[in-house]
């Protein structure tokens, strides 16, 4: 077959390479992978040549390829981002930001660290002995377990208590959470048999009364984190449900999902379920997550009953899900900070945004809005509304302020565009065709390297 005559006029590999480091010296990455990256770009080129989706052959446009390509594989994808979306607990952007304690505590276990040693006496210890102690001081349970996520905290449960037997849940919580993590999934995944009681939106007691068989094996109840439903409806009070099982020797897990340790009404914010509660309540275990409004890493919670927790430590799923150093690490800093609640609502970011008032943020928003404008960058203070977002407070509005770029010659969605592109990358949201940055998901330490960000970003642009 005769080739293409554009084939021809393409640059070698070893060409390419030479010019790449004669332009740039920049580059850290050493000549074989340069190669590499040379002989994938060129072999694209020649697919799209002969495909007939490319006509020409440019070697100033090719070499741009591989320097473009080259670039992404030395610079971290994992960066650090600017949080301007008004949603506090951004799945996307990594959940509750960790307090500076949580920070250094992962620092100092980076290395060697005593991980599942008793320096006491030498011998092997636990990863748990780091957490659990707190875990049950904090929440008044007998014991307590960590895993690796919640997902994995009711996987486990469910494995561990109920395989090959039926779990008795109400209809209306058989919720679907980010990523399609489906309850009724998880629960067949574990090997249980579900079994559902009541309507969308109603459920009594009678219900799960007649619900039980000799295959029940649990009772779960999950708490609805990231909807509401309102109208025509009615559910089964907790204390009545525990009443229930209690009489019926059957044990009761509360999936509580978003993981709140303080009372939030106590800062003026909705009621929230929270750990201390659900123990009190009596429920035999109450599972959760660590990153949502706890403010902690990644991580599943598992407290309650001992003789319960201890079968799900020694099932073997748990080695599969068990935390590793790091997690462990930030969740013993943050959980420490909420022995004092006062000392949480100042160090742990998440429940400094929450607190944080309307008005202090107003005060936020003109100072950038102002020192914006005094560089030439069109910037409006405006009200806006944020959320916890995450699966926590769902359908609670947090009153907000931010500053509203308007650039009529340029689209909202292009400025989004040179936003992300941005040193930090600033991570905004559109409304009413404006670039709007709500300050409630920023700190107010945040406030000078997001200015600084924005404006060599937008300056820069217009350069």
């Amino acid at each position: 077959m005769e080739e293409h005559p554009v084939l021809r006029r393409l640059p070698s590999v070893d060409r390419l390479v030479t010019a790449l480091l004669a332009r740039d010296r920049s580059f850290t990455l050493p000549r074989a992978l340069l190669t590499e990256v040379a002989r994938e770009v060129l072999d694209e080129h020649r697919q799209a040549i002969r495909l007939g989706t490319l006509k020409g052959a440019d070697p100033d446009r090719i070499l741009e390829a591989v320097k473009t390509r080259a670039e992404r594989l030395v610079r971290p994808s994992l960066c650090r981002v600017l949080n301007a979306t008004g949603v506090l607990l951004h799945t996307n952007l990594g959940r509750a930001p960790l307090a500076e304690e949580a920070l250094e505590a992962v620092l100092r276990a980076s290395g060697a660290c005593a991980l599942e040693l008793d320096l006491g006496t030498g011998r092997r210890g636990s990863r748990q002995d780091h957490v659990v102690p707190l875990l049950r001081r904090l929440t008044g349970a007998e014991a307590a377990l960590v895993v690796n996520n919640n997902a994995a905290a009711v996987m486990l449960t469910l494995a561990a208590l109920a395989a090959g037997r039926e779990v008795v849940i109400a209809r209306s919580e058989q919720v679907e959470i980010g990523g399609s993590f489906r309850m009724p999934d998880v629960m067949r995944a574990a090997g249980v048999t579900l079994v559902e009681v009541g309507t969308t939106n109603r459920v009594r007691i009678t219900d799960y009364e007649s619900a039980v068989s000799s295959r029940t094996a649990l009772f779960l109840k999950v708490h609805r984190s990231n909807f509401r439903i309102i109208g025509f409806v009615s559910e089964v009070a907790p204390r009545e449900l525990i009443g229930l099982a209690r009489r019926l020797g059957i044990p009761i897990v509360y999936d509580l999902g978003s993981g709140a340790l303080v009372d939030l009404q106590s800062r003026g914010l909705p009621y929230e379920p929270t750990l201390p509660e659900a123990v009190a309540e009596g429920f035999d275990l109450v599972l959760a997550s660590g990153d949502k409004l706890l403010g902690g890493p990644q991580a599943g919670l598992v407290v309650g009953r001992a003789d319960l927790v201890e079968r799900l430590r020694t099932h073997p799923l748990y080695r599969v899900v068990r935390p590793d150093k790091l997690a462990l690490a930030a969740l013993e800093a943050t959980l420490r900070l909420y022995l004092d609640p006062e000392v949480a609502w100042r160090r742990v970011p998440i429940l400094r945004m929450l607190a944080t008032t309307p008005d202090e943020l107003r005060v936020r928003a003109e100072r950038l809005g102002a020192s914006l404008r005094a560089r030439g960058i069109a910037a409006d203070v405006v009200r806006t509304e944020a959320e916890a977002g995450g699966g926590s407070l769902p359908g609670t509005v947090l009153p907000s302020f931010g500053v509203r770029l308007s650039y009529p010659e340029q689209s909202a969605q292009r400025l989004m565009v040179q936003l992300r592109s941005a040193e930090p990358p600033i991570l905004a949201r559109i409304e009413k065709d404006a670039v709007l940055l709500d300050l409630r998901s920023l700190l107010p330490e945040e406030d000078a390297l997001l200015e600084a960000s924005l404006v060599a970003a937008l300056q820069g642009a217009e350069d």
